[in-house]
């Protein structure tokens, strides 16, 4: 059991958050009032998602410019997959048009009944495209897969294509969410034996209903922990100890993690805000 306040002395590390571009006014209004009593984390920037093939490209857009006028460092993802390098090309040249310095830079996934890569197959070209067109007017971020990235052959071989990525260019990593840190710090401690050493923030899914969790996990590959996945599936509809058991769980993740010297945390947030605010009142990073 975590406990209500941990107040951190190095505050070395910083907060980050990703929402997705809303598709109604509904949801454009909503993510208003979620961005605005995020803004009390005083964050280091929000990042804003991306769909497949450019999909929710300039919901994207949109979303960071409106970000931005409300004084938040706003970033825009960027997934290569099933693009040309025209398109890159244009989408990278508009974000520095509208003076956005900051990327995090994706492989994607094929959009449904696609079967065409396009230009790039991989993150690690599209870091290295970005840089032969921008030079250093952007830093970027790209994923980590602690727990492996689902279709790697090996844990080897994802930690070394991992490298290829920062050997690219790119400045820093998100990883995907995890609930097991001993993954977190062995792939840390993986990374460095190869000489990379740039800053890999671990990404924090706060628990809201076990079986969205489940559903995002089964897509991404992140594991639930035997005892979590039980211990959920023992609620059932109590949606209540669902939420009450996810936020111990999370905030203790997010305490060890800070504590032996994660450089930060990256919320999903999921276009919510209770359930971050929560966990970070609980780390004694807000009031």
């Amino acid at each position: 059991m975590p406990p209500e306040e941990n107040t951190f002395a190095d505050d070395a590390y910083e907060i980050s958050l990703e929402f997705f571009p809303p598709k109604s006014q509904e949801g454009v209004d909503k993510l208003v009032r979620v961005q605005r009593e995020l803004q009390r984390l005083q964050p280091a920037f929000c990042s804003v998602t991306f769909g497949a093939g450019g999909s929710t490209r300039q919901g994207t857009l949109d979303t960071v410019l409106h970000m931005q006028s409300d004084g938040l460092n706003a970033v825009p993802h960027l997934s290569c997959i099933g693009s040309t390098r025209e398109h890159i090309r244009e989408i990278v040249d508009h974000y520095r048009a509208h003076d956005i310095h900051h990327l995090v830079a994706l492989r994607g996934d094929l959009p449904s009944g696609t079967f065409d890569t396009g230009a790039f197959r991989y993150a690690a070209e599209l870091v290295a495209f970005i840089r032969d067109i921008s030079g250093d007017w952007f830093h970027i971020d790209v994923a980590a897969y602690p727990e492996v990235h689902p279709q790697a052959t090996s844990a080897e071989n994802d930690i070394r294509y991992f490298k290829r990525k920062i050997d690219a260019g790119a400045d820093s990593a998100i990883t995907q969410y995890f609930y097991n840190d001993d993954a977190y710090w062995y792939f840390v401690e993986a990374c460095s034996a190869l000489g990379v050493n740039v800053p890999i923030v671990p990404g924090i899914m706060p628990i809201m209903s076990y079986s969205r969790l489940s559903r995002f996990s089964d897509m991404c590959g992140a594991e639930i922990p035997r005892w979590i996945r039980r211990r959920m599936e023992g609620y059932g509809d109590d949606l209540a100890s669902v939420r009450a058991f996810g936020l111990d769980v999370v905030t203790d993740l997010c305490a060890r993690l800070l504590e032996y010297g994660a450089p930060g945390l990256h919320f999903y947030t999921l276009n919510q805000s209770d359930l971050t605010l929560e966990i970070c009142r609980r780390l004694g990073l807000v009031e």
